[in-house]
């Protein structure tokens, strides 16, 4: 028998793993049904497919979360039982979640450490653990400082002390799960030279990303799935984006935004110099200041925690400012309470959709029509005209398509991209002036992107002034007429979209200033 090579990891290498007939069981829900996969040493293997497909669920079976109800793992031909991610780790598996697992309070060293036993009994050896970094950064191109603590750390330096936490426990395949979502364009591709260097030295890298150009740029094959089943795998060289977005979604889809080149005239929604606190009551704005015109999206781009959901809440009138104004066009809504707010034309699709856009507990009705009750047309004095609400509420789920037993069906029965269709549907049927959309398409699937990147176009050329936050830099480049940055708090730049890149807009998002509009 050929002996297997050892990876600079530590652990043999894997030359194959496959995943057979995987049956995954929910109450009421067919999570997994029969899957195949099956994944190489020296390939990066990406799997595809819309929100409840059951990509995370397949993942979390080969690191032991989950146990496959029927069906086998087999490990280079031998059929392998994994009960626990201790059973995974011991296997050679490593998993990089979306959400970091890191201490910020410790160093890079002890987060490493954190768990293992150690040399020195319940003493931690910590100068061990620092060599053994050392030697794997060297190896595979990961910079970082051993005894700096976490939270002095950028999120692509904190990504790489993962993937060195899994490496330091043996990981010879690992499992990335939408590892670029909050990456910088610039660290997205130093993340890919990692990547990229790990697969040449053996590994076995799974990549789970809905980022199709990521995607096509950088794996060796894709799988999709959909509805719980294997649609297909397929050689990234021999397809497309088009063609694995049908796959995902079971029909052609439309990537091209042809819409009217507009001139931005005068501003419809003007902030200047807002400064805020955030929730720990630390500077989450500091004397910022943009202007959208009538017609206009205006993107607003950054990594996560630099003063997004703040700038939105404070325009909707959920947060207070501690200094600067905003006027929609010549009111004054400095300080106004979100009713307000409401009452001046601003639409708000917030961020957190299931915290502060809708009542889970409350019908698909009586969550559209929250904003309105007050109308005549909806209530007399104590008593609701159920009759009106129910009619309009059917007008609306029509009208934007929303899928839903009924109207009378809780909001928490909906799928994510249903439930953000109401809040849409309730949003822009008041046919808003400036509509403040924050993170619209997060956590729905492709078709229900497609659909809302569509009613956004729509208000555009209705007239609204639309600002749109999202991290997701392909969205906003699709949608865009001129794209800000906002680090930490303060605006970097504001630049035609004609003239970005994503480039010189991850600069920005990294801090660097250019010349502001």
């Amino acid at each position: 028998m050929t002996q297997k090579q050892i990876l600079p990891s530590g652990h043999p290498r894997i030359d194959c793993l496959e995943m057979k007939g995987i049956v995954k069981r929910f109450p009421g829900v067919l999570a997994n049904d029969h899957v195949n996969f099956d994944v190489n040493a020296f390939e990066v293997h990406a799997l595809l497919g819309e929100n409840g497909a059951g990509k995370s669920t397949l993942m979390k079976q080969l690191y032991g979360l989950y146990h496959p109800d029927e069906g086998q793992i087999i490990f280079d031909n031998e059929p392998r039982l994994i009960h626990s991610p201790k059973d995974a780790i011991n296997l050679g598996i490593g998993m990089i979640h979306q959400h970091f697992m890191l201490v910020d309070s410790l160093t890079v060293a002890e987060n490493v450490a954190l768990g293992l036993p150690s040399s020195r009994g319940v003493l931690t050896d910590l100068e061990r653990v620092t060599k053994r970094i050392c030697e794997l950064a060297e190896v595979y191109g990961l910079e970082v400082e051993p005894d700096a603590y976490i939270w002095q750390l950028s999120v692509g330096q904190q990504q790489k002390v993962e993937i060195i936490k899994a490496l330091y426990r043996g990981a010879a395949l690992l499992i990335l799960d939408e590892p670029t979502a909050v990456l910088t364009p610039q660290e997205v591709d130093d993340f890919f030279v990692t990547l990229t260097q790990m697969a040449k030295e053996g590994h076995a890298l799974i990549f789970i990303s809905h980022k199709l150009h990521e995607v096509m740029a950088f794996t060796n094959r894709v799988t999709v799935l959909r509805d719980g089943k294997n649609i297909g795998t397929v050689n990234t060289a021999d397809t497309s984006k088009n063609l694995l977005a049908e796959m995902m979604v079971g029909r052609p889809m439309n990537f091209v935004r042809n819409y009217k080149t507009i001139e931005c005239g005068q501003a419809r929604l003007k902030i200047k110099n807002i400064s805020a606190l955030s929730d720990r009551g630390t500077p989450a704005l500091k004397n910022v200041s943009l202007e959208v015109c009538a017609g206009e999206v205006l993107g607003l781009a950054g990594v996560s925690g630099n003063g997004q959901p703040e700038l939105a809440q404070v325009i909707a009138g959920l947060r207070p400012s501690t200094s600067g104004t905003i006027v929609v066009d010549d009111d004054d809504i400095s300080g106004a309470s979100p009713m307000q707010v409401i009452d001046k034309g601003v639409a708000y699709i917030p961020e957190k959709r299931n915290e502060d856009g809708l009542i889970k507990e409350f019908s698909v009705s009586e969550n559209l029509i929250m904003r309105d009750l007050d109308q005549k047309i909806y209530s007399t004095r104590t008593f609701l005209n159920m009759s009106n609400i129910e009619k309009r509420s059917a007008e609306l789920v029509t009208t934007f398509n929303v899928k839903t037993p009924s109207v009378d069906t809780p909001i928490k029965n909906l799928s994510g991209g249903n439930a953000q269709k109401v809040i849409l549907a309730r949003e822009i049927s008041r046919q808003p002036r400036v509509l403040i959309a924050a993170q619209p398409t997060r956590g729905v699937d492709i078709g229900a992107t497609e659909y809302i990147h569509e009613r956004i176009i729509e208000q555009r050329e209705a007239g609204t002034a639309t600002l749109l936050i999202s991290e997701d830099l392909d969205e906003i480049f699709a949608l865009a007429d001129r794209i800000a940055v906002i680090f930490h708090g303060e605006i970097m730049g504001v630049v035609d979209r004609k003239d970005a890149t994503f480039q010189s807009i991850g600069l920005m998002m990294a801090g660097e200033t250019v010349h502001q509009e």
